[in-house]
């Protein structure tokens, strides 16, 4: 779990603190992800690097993935992936492994744990001391409004997803 603090201003315009926990199946339920805690979270390295081959990489099998070592059938998807999901701020052609491993779920259409997986590294992003950033905003204020029901917004800064 992890616990937040925000702070809001009541209806006499005082600052109040409001306490809020989330979860692994806070962030599958808000997302709406149709995954569950018992599908896999990292898949066979075989099948991860068969992949690849299938997928005309033309790196070292061993090295890092770069999404220019793909084919351009798949650089777009992983190009994709790695913006939308990469926890960190940059090296954004270096394709992660967990992220490998969610484009590997998708194109072999296997389950996969991806609530897990963007909960582990918001975590890990709220406990580092030295460079902390917020992974996902998105995600984040969606879990904040799903907490907080009576959280004040400015009307000219929302963004209307119930269309």
């Amino acid at each position: 779990m992890i616990h937040a603090v925000l702070r809001k201003k009541d209806k006499d315009g005082k600052d109040v603190d409001v306490e809020f926990k989330f979860g692994v199946g806070d962030v599958r339920r808000v997302l709406d992800l149709q995954d569950s805690d018992d599908d896999p979270t990292i898949m066979s390295e075989s099948l991860v690097k068969g992949l690849w081959c299938r997928m005309g990489f033309t790196g070292h099998i061993n090295g890092k993935m770069y999404k220019r070592s793909f084919s351009m059938a798949y650089r777009y998807l992983m190009h994709c992936m790695v913006h939308s999901m990469s926890h960190r701020k940059g090296a954004f052609d270096e394709v992660a492994d967990y992220i490998m491993n969610a484009i590997a779920s998708l194109v072999l259409n296997r389950k996969y744990n991806i609530s897990q997986v963007i909960f582990e590294y918001v975590k890990e992003n709220c406990r580092n001391e030295v460079d902390r950033h917020i992974m996902c905003p998105r995600f984040i204020m969606m879990l904040i409004n799903d907490k907080i029901e009576d959280l004040p917004k400015d009307s000219e800064d929302v963004m209307d997803s119930a269309v």
